[in-house]
């Protein structure tokens, strides 16, 4: 939200998922979103609800979330900041994968751990400051580990969520063979 800091008045919101009406709406039709917490007292107090919540895109699974554990949250779901890493680290590598097949570099496994480093205000309020992805790859042969960390690069320069970010993301890749013999 903004606000007019002479008299007070909002001048806009923002809404993580837009309400009818709001400019992308239509990306989150039909119940995207619902929050399952009311634990009978609603909002009460902020011990009197759990965060759990489920995202919804039409004809997809439903995906069963929460808060992180130091808000109250359930451990054992996803969270917020889970998703976000999750998904720059997905689209990181599908288009990896896809540069590696239009190239001629034949990847046999991938694996990823993303890190991300947050900030806390001391308002409360958090913003990530940077973020990690560390793909650990194994391609065909030796050949191809100078091409795959090329294609990295690329992947990093085409990623639709890394080019969305207001944060660094880096690519830290580890690249080896799986016949390391083979030319």
């Amino acid at each position: 939200r903004a606000f007019d800091a002479r008299t007070g008045k909002q001048l806009w919101r923002f809404n993580t998922i837009p309400y009818p009406g709001e400019f992308g709406n239509e990306t989150w039709e039909n119940g995207s979103w619902e929050w399952t917490g009311n634990t009978g007292q609603g909002t009460a107090d902020c011990h009197a609800y759990q965060r759990t919540h489920i995202i919804r895109a039409e004809g997809k699974e439903e995906l069963v979330c929460s808060s992180d554990s130091p808000f109250h949250g359930d451990p054992n779901r996803n969270n917020p900041e889970d998703l976000l890493l999750g998904s720059l680290s997905s689209c990181h590598m599908l288009w990896f994968l896809h540069f590696c097949a239009k190239e001629g570099v034949i990847v046999l496994e991938y694996s990823d751990k993303a890190e991300g480093k947050l900030i806390q205000t001391t308002r409360g309020a958090g913003y990530f400051t940077e973020v990690s992805l560390h793909p650990n790859v194994i391609v065909k042969n030796p050949a191809m580990i100078t091409k795959a960390m090329e294609l990295h690069k690329k992947a990093g320069e085409f990623c639709f969520i890394a080019n969305s970010m207001r944060f660094p993301v880096y690519f830290r890749p580890s690249i080896i063979a799986a016949n390391p013999q083979a030319a």
